[in-house]
């Protein structure tokens, strides 16, 4: 976490409220700029914006005025856990045929014909 937001936060901040991942969300409680009050949030753990869910991504854009809280409490059946992005590391999704899988891929089925100008 930067010390510089932590400072700012505590001077300047409102504590919103929290989600189910440990991030917390600040309103500034008296400066807006543009004529919007100032949305943030302080990661807890790494700084991962995919782990922001979708009702407090809407109150950090300006969507809603109030973070939609009570969404959090209706799961669907066809919701799945968060997963976070692993573009990047190690255990990022790397399809067979990839340089780093050893860069072979399966060779061609022969259902397909190259094109060529007549």
């Amino acid at each position: 976490m930067n010390i510089g937001t932590l400072i700012y936060t505590w001077i300047n901040g409102e504590l919103v409220g929290t989600d189910e991942f440990g991030n917390r969300y600040y309103r500034a409680a008296k400066k807006t700029r543009w004529g919007r009050e100032q949305r943030w949030c302080l990661f807890k753990g790494e700084r991962d914006s995919s782990k922001v869910p979708p009702e407090w991504h809407a109150w950090l854009h300006h969507t809603v005025d109030a973070p939609l809280t009570h969404l959090l409490t209706e799961t669907k059946a066809w919701q799945k856990e968060h997963l976070p992005n692993l573009t990047g590391t190690a255990e990022a999704y790397r399809p067979a045929g990839h340089a780093y899988q050893g860069g072979t891929r399966a060779r061609a089925t022969g259902d397909y014909e190259a094109w060529t100008p007549e």
